[in-house]
């Protein structure tokens, strides 16, 4: 059963002085659902046309008025205006509110564009939204740039992206509960980039096992392509008989609340995950957070320089094939491995662990870097298991340069290159030292200084 209503609207989104980075102007969007059973509604936006035309079966009705967007199930009419409220009444705030990413610039990354302005605000401007109220099994489809306000409750619904390369899309999640059993609730098919922003209060679930669409193995609540953003002011919780988040490129994170279970990992990027700001609270069966590109293993980083991080993990806590850079935020981890990647560079913040592994391992991952533990500021408190574990183990080098490292272990450093205590402090169960003992000789990788490359 298919109804098509085309209604003519102009929709260009204007990001304010703040938010300008990234703002793209947009032709035409297009919303579709389609269930088995129920009426799907495809509203196509053209911007040119005021015509609206209505194709009715089974004695259904559906209206729209120039510049709504409409979304119904069988027999039920639902009109989102453009208006800054949602459908369920909630007021959208246009007023932007924006976090600041404490980046460093002596860092073995180059941080000089991580992030950009649009990234850091947390407000999307919604005075030309499309607003819709998910219905059960009835699929939201978005096909050109925009924002989209998206609030509701609801089962077997994917909000699925597929527009333009150079097309922006921000997804504004306003009160949204939805619990899928086989697809992912978001579905990023294509864009230049996607901003899912958070306003009060959300869940995501998905529950059974997942299925493919075509060739593509969708195996993650939010799984996206293409480069993504999550921020916001509210909060977004997530639970995934899988992945929670999969980004196919670079995965940001810049504020609000993230709170995820994953019976697999919790956050995975191919390229990059970076993290500015927010509150993330992750217990995954497996890593809490993954960096991995299979095809180049000069890519697959993992960059924090700010928020509030609690990662519970079977497996690693904090994964990344080259590079992990920690230059602020507070972050707690429980994991097997708590920290590993081919150089993991500690310049600021206040990092705990607990592991029953290794607490910072630096593993030949990446052809790219040298295997190097690089300590210059923060405060690292390590907490080691019983058994054949290491609070510091590199396949290469320690540098310790500053900061304060405090590790409980009875293999405090294990190291098969150099290791250099030139400042900082060091603690060890207990007692401070101005020693690096190699609790178990690997013998002689050695090479490099911090910041070179084989």
């Amino acid at each position: 059963m298919y109804k098509k209503i085309t209604a003519g609207i102009v929709s260009a989104m204007l990001i304010i002085s703040l938010a300008a980075c990234g703002s793209s102007s947009k032709d035409s969007a297009n919303s579709s659902s389609q269930s088995a059973g129920t009426t799907t509604v495809i509203a196509t936006i053209d911007g040119t046309t005021s015509e609206n035309t209505t194709e009715a079966t089974s004695g259904d009705t559906t209206e729209a008025t120039s510049g709504d967007t409409t979304a119904a199930t069988s027999g039920d009419t639902t009109a989102a205006t453009s208006e800054s409220t949602t459908a369920s009444g909630n007021s959208i705030s246009t007023e932007a509110v924006t976090t600041v990413a404490n980046i460093s610039s002596t860092g073995i990354l180059d941080t000089a564009e991580l992030f950009t302005e649009r990234d850091l605000t947390m407000t999307a401007d919604t005075s030309e939204a499309q607003y819709f109220t998910v219905s059960d099994g009835q699929d939201i489809s978005i096909k050109a740039a925009g924002v989209y306000v998206i609030s509701g409750s609801a089962s077997e619904v994917t909000i699925t992206v597929d527009a333009a390369d150079d097309d922006k899309v921000q997804i504004v999640l306003d009160g949204v509960s939805i619990t899928n059993t086989d697809f992912p609730c978001i579905y990023v098919k294509n864009a230049d980039k996607v901003f899912v922003t958070t306003s009060g209060t959300n869940s995501l679930a998905v529950t059974g096992s997942f299925t493919t669409d075509g060739d593509t193995k969708t195996d993650a609540v939010i799984f996206s392509k293409d480069d993504i953003t999550l921020n916001g002011t509210g909060t977004l919780t997530i639970n995934s008989s899988d992945n929670g988040i999969s980004g196919k490129d670079d995965l940001k994170i810049t504020g609000g609340t993230l709170n995820i279970t994953a019976a697999d990992a919790a956050i995975e990027a191919n390229d990059s995950i970076r993290i500015a700001d927010g509150v993330v609270t992750v217990n995954a069966t497996n890593d809490a957070l993954h960096a991995e590109n299979d095809d180049d293993n000069s890519k697959g980083y993992i960059y924090i320089c700010g928020g509030t991080l609690n990662l519970t993990a079977g497996d690693d806590g904090i994964h990344a094939t080259t590079v992990v850079q920690i230059d602020g935020g507070n972050i707690d981890i429980t994991a097997s491995e708590c920290i590993e990647g081919t150089y993991v560079q500690i310049n600021d913040g206040t990092v705990s662990i607990n592991a029953s592994d290794d607490g910072i391992n630096a593993a030949k991952k990446s052809t790219t870097y040298t295997p190097t533990i690089e300590v210059n500021g923060g405060y690292i408190t390590v907490v080691m298991g019983q058994g054949d574990t290491d609070g510091f183990d590199a396949n290469g080098n320690i540098y310790i340069n500053g900061g304060t490292i405090d590790v409980t272990a009875q293999s405090p450093f294990d190291y098969d290159g150099t290791a250099e205590h030139n400042g900082g402090t060091i603690i060890v169960n207990g007692e401070e030292t101005d020693q690096i003992t190699n609790q178990f000789m690997g013998g002689g990788m050695g090479g490099g200084r911090p910041g070179e490359h084989p």
